[in-house]
């Protein structure tokens, strides 16, 4: 399991970088503009990623220091919450990497947010929750850029894998990290 981990925490600052380099492009009127995500805006939608993985990683750490609630604005300037994201994924992958299979099997015990009560959970398969809700709100950002420029950075875990090498064992050709575009409605979709 502790591979896969490894995996996924590389994987999620070779996202996060990706997803900011693209919002980077945005106006402040678009970043910060209401777009329908359970956060409302990109700009929403970046803190929360951040505040939740604050969250997480105080209860993985036993620091008692996490944000109040799931829709805290931590940082209100782009380059400030971008240069944070950069800490928080490097914070991430030293955890990750520390950990052995005994800790990994360990429990953590938590006391949740929105409906309080108190969890204790085999550490392995939180961590797995933490990279897949990752994924979840980047998946939300991603329709926002969508919708306002009509592309978005190919995030999947397979480009990932592709482009770094990681559980490659033959590739020949066929890799492209060209920005997904949103078909026009006449166009046909391709899988």
């Amino acid at each position: 399991m502790k591979s896969w981990l490894v995996m996924l925490a590389d994987y999620n600052a070779w996202a996060n970088e990706r997803l900011f380099e693209a919002a980077s492009g945005l106006s402040d009127q678009d970043y910060r503009a209401d777009r329908g995500a359970f956060f409302g805006s990109m700009h929403g939608t970046l803190n929360h990623l951040l505040v939740a993985d604050r969250i997480w990683m105080s209860r993985f750490t036993n620091d008692p220091h996490e944000p109040a609630t799931l829709d805290t604005i931590l940082y209100d300037d782009f380059n400030a919450l971008r240069q944070a994201r950069r800490i928080e994924d490097a914070r991430i992958r030293d955890f990750v990497g520390s950990l052995d299979e005994d800790r990994l099997r360990s429990t953590v015990t938590y006391r949740t947010k929105t409906s309080p009560a108190m969890i204790e959970q085999e550490l392995g398969p939180v961590l797995l929750h933490f990279f897949n809700h990752q994924t979840h709100h980047r998946g939300q950002a991603h329709c926002i850029l969508t919708g306002l420029t009509g592309q978005a950075p190919a995030l999947d875990l397979l480009v990932y894998q592709r482009q770094s090498g990681v559980s490659i064992q033959s590739q020949q050709g066929g890799l492209s990290l060209a920005p997904e575009r949103r078909p026009h409605r006449s166009e046909p979709r391709v899988s």
